[in-house]
């Protein structure tokens, strides 16, 4: 086969490995990684090697994104519509960056202690994050019922996420903190609540898919 022939071919075929897939299960675990990297600087403290290991997970991540939609310009043909692999993948990689973030904040940002709401809410980051794992490792072949299920799961880990922020945000303004430490902590509470709410974005995305492919 000639080259422009196998050119055209390539373009017109869908992406050989379930290439997709593979992306969406990589940017997930990036996700987690951020995910448990924020717990084990709240629990050890932070270090100049837990910072380089939250710039290289974001590193890794927007990498995947860039890849994705690099594979999704040159290919004609896709498993599932465009745009749901385009927002899929964008909020997974918005996952990871809103962690990592948060990962380097704790260092800017100089805190000398963490709250267990904080650690509370990143306990739950974590959950949700393996949880994501475990729905793209059966979103090649998916059934309704198994994904339905899991999206409940996620909403109820996101509902979690959301009474530990309202617990937060009422010990922050109970005068407890001083002023500074309130926006610091405020700040960073604020960048794990979009990563939690990203999660049950993408789960109810991939819902959304299997709806329309069944």
């Amino acid at each position: 086969m000639s080259k422009l022939m196998s050119g055209i071919m390539s373009y017109i075929l869908p992406p050989s490995n379930d290439v997709f897939y593979s992306l969406f299960e990589e940017g997930t675990k990036y996700c987690r990684q951020s995910a448990e990297l924020f717990h084990e600087i709240l629990e050890k403290g932070i270090t100049e090697e837990f910072i380089a290991m939250a710039r290289q997970y974001k590193h890794a991540s927007n990498k995947n994104i860039k890849k994705t939609l690099e594979v999704l310009d040159t290919s004609f043909v896709t498993p599932i519509d465009r745009e749901d692999i385009q927002n899929i993948s964008g909020l997974l990689n918005k996952i990871t960056k809103k962690i990592t973030k948060s990962c380097m904040n704790l260092k800017v940002y100089r805190l000398d202690f963490f709250t267990e709401n904080l650690k509370n809410q990143s306990q739950t980051l974590i959950a949700a994050t393996t949880e994501l794992e475990q729905i793209f490792a059966n979103f090649k072949k998916p059934t309704i019922s198994d994904m339905t299920s899991r999206n409940l799961k996620m909403k109820e880990i996101e509902t979690r996420g959301d009474e530990i922020l309202l617990a937060a945000t009422e010990a922050l303004f109970s005068g407890k903190y001083d002023a500074l430490n309130v926006i610091k902590l405020r700040d960073i509470h604020k960048d794990l609540e979009n990563a939690l709410d990203a999660c049950y974005s993408v789960s109810d995305a991939v819902v959304s898919v299997v709806l329309k492919l069944s």
